[in-house]
């Protein structure tokens, strides 16, 4: 049986222990508790978006070989730009379907009729502008830039986002996925991509969080009268 120095240790690392990781421990539960009872296709934005959209179909399109792409084509999209077919071409280059000329980026205009395609059409638009950056932490990371942000008349600060150089529709933001963003990332613990689970400093925590069970349960054993019971 443990003497009692060592299980007034064992209590007092366990206490301390739970003390520096219990915030944490607080934030994995709250957070697993938001994703355990949202409907994730609410906060991809579904409720949103124009769920009955269909590409359109284009007739006497140019052949692709005809386009000067120097390189070659590897790759090739069609894109609806303002009833206008447009062929994305090696993840760089836009061309007019029709008449083969290459067009440098979209419009606000086009941005806008390209998000009206894929946006519910009672939504109201206030404010469009452009970005050309953005960091880590921004809700539009990882997605091509410059792009289009598109806000709308909505208590959700709902916005959409539509790349300049293929015009083509990235994405829903509002404020029920900028929750579900943050507490993300206080669940994986990347506090700049979000989405790296082998940051140094989840190993730590998840590390010290066995330790504190089982000190948990040691500490249980050493306290126990009905273990003393039996080892007597």
């Amino acid at each position: 049986m443990i003497n009692r120095h060592t299980a007034l240790k064992i209590r007092k690392i366990h206490r301390y222990l739970g003390l520096f990781i219990g915030i944490q421990f607080l934030m994995w539960t709250m957070s697993g508790l938001y994703f355990s009872w949202t409907d994730i296709d609410d906060i991809h934005g579904d409720q949103f978006r124009n769920l009955h959209y269909q590409p359109k179909s284009f007739r006497n399109l140019i052949n692709p070989s005809q386009l000067n792409v120097i390189k070659g084509i590897k790759t090739i999209e069609i894109r609806d730009i303002n009833n206008e077919p447009y062929y994305w071409i090696n993840q760089k280059q836009l061309y007019n379907a029709l008449s083969g000329e290459l067009k440098d980026g979209i419009s606000e205009r086009e941005a806008l009729y390209v998000a009206n395609q894929f946006m519910d059409k009672s939504l109201k638009v206030s404010d469009i502008k452009l970005i050309n950056e953005v960091d880590k932490k921004h809700e539009y990371r990882e997605k091509l830039l410059p792009a289009y942000v598109i806000s709308y008349d909505n208590d959700e600060a709902l916005k959409s986002y539509v790349s300049l150089n293929d015009g083509k529709f990235q994405t829903v933001r509002h404020r029920s996925w900028r929750w579900f963003d943050f507490l993300w990332m206080t669940h994986t613990m990347d506090y700049e991509g979000r989405d790296n689970f082998n940051t140094i400093i989840l190993r730590v925590f998840s590390l010290l969080g066995l330790i504190t069970v089982l000190s948990g349960f040691l500490l249980w054993y050493t306290s126990s009268t009905t273990i003393r019971k039996i080892l007597k």
